[in-house]
């Protein structure tokens, strides 16, 4: 039987306490459950929520390939949130002129009046998480640098 190793954070492998994709699938669970609470009462879920900041914060319409790359949503993820989101009024979609395999999308008037309407929803989860302010930005920075560290080293390796 294998002994099981202890990395360089002092845990053992075969340890469940010790898997980082455990205590981050968790606590992304959890934040996400509070926005859940906060987003349904306004029809949207935590994606539809996202795609929205992202067009948002651009004000401009945005292809599908860049809202994908600003909520890091794989295509077949993102697909049916935005058609959703057309059905229900929020969005347009149309194809590029010039490049049919490209698909704009913007907010609509409703989509737009959404916006008022969420203003508060991040500042509500950061108030409702057992961390200061100083410990979620730390937190969010971390997790920023890891993200696109390993974004990268993933690019580089399938280049």
């Amino acid at each position: 039987m294998a002994k099981a190793q202890i990395g360089s954070d002092g845990f053992r492998d075969l340890e469940i306490d010790a898997q980082l994709c455990l205590a981050l699938q968790t606590g992304a669970s959890l934040v996400t459950r509070i926005y859940r609470r906060l987003l349904d009462p306004l029809g949207l879920t935590h994606p539809q929520y996202l795609i929205l900041l992202a067009l948002w914060e651009s004000g401009r319409p945005l292809t599908m390939g860049e809202i994908g790359r600003r909520t890091h949503m794989e295509t077949g993820a993102l697909t049916p949130q935005v058609k959703r989101m057309e059905a229900s009024g929020l969005l347009t979609r149309r194809r590029d002129a010039e490049d049919e395999r490209r698909v704009w999308v913007e907010p609509t008037e409703a989509g737009w009046s959404l916006r008022e309407k969420v203003l508060g929803v991040r500042c509500q989860v950061v108030e409702r998480l057992p961390l200061s302010g100083a410990q979620i930005a730390e937190l969010r920075a971390i997790l920023q640098t890891m993200n696109a560290d390993m974004e990268a080293a993933e690019a580089a390796n399938a280049a």
